[in-house]
C-alpha cells in the first residue's frame, strides 16, 4: 500500500529589477489535489534583495508575499479567491505574471506528508 500521493509545487520568485532578469527564490507554492491542500512557505533575504537592487521596496515585496500565504490559507485572508478550491487557488497563484513576486514553473513530486514537504522545499530552494 503506497500512503504517498502526487503534490505539484513552484518557487516564488522576486524580481526586482525587470530589465536585469534576476530574481532570488523568496517561497514555495505547494499543492496536492489527494489531500485538498494548498500552501505557500516563504523567507525572505532581504541582504541578498538589496544586493540585486538597493531601492527594493522590501515592505512591498513582504506585502507581496503575505498576501499569497492569505490566497492559500483560504477563508477571508484569500480575499475573492475565499470561496475557491485549494485546487482553482493553487492555479491561479501559479498562474504568469509580471509582477516583482512571481511564480516560477509547476514541479511534481510524491509525498505522504505536503505541509512536511512545503517545509523540505523552503529549506532546500530558498533559505
Amino acid at each position: 500500500m503506497n500512503d504517498r500521493d502526487v503534490y505539484e509545487y513552484a518557487l516564488l520568485r522576486v524580481v526586482p529589477r525587470v530589465e536585469r532578469g534576476e530574481c532570488i527564490n523568496a517561497g514555495v507554492l505547494v499543492y496536492c489535489r489527494a489531500r485538498s491542500f494548498v500552501a505557500a512557505r516563504t523567507h525572505l533575504d532581504e541582504d541578498r534583495l538589496r544586493a540585486l537592487d538597493p531601492t527594493a521596496d522590501v515592505p512591498g515585496v513582504r506585502a507581496a508575499l503575505r498576501a499569497v500565504e492569505g490566497v492559500c490559507a483560504g477563508g477571508g485572508a484569500a480575499g475573492p479567491a475565499a470561496g475557491d478550491d485549494a485546487g482553482r487557488r493553487f492555479r491561479w497563484l501559479v498562474a504568469p505574471r509580471s509582477t516583482i513576486v512571481r511564480p516560477g514553473p509547476v514541479h511534481t513530486g510524491l509525498t505522504a506528508d505536503p505541509a512536511a514537504e512545503a517545509e523540505r522545499l523552503l529549506g532546500l530552494l530558498v533559505r
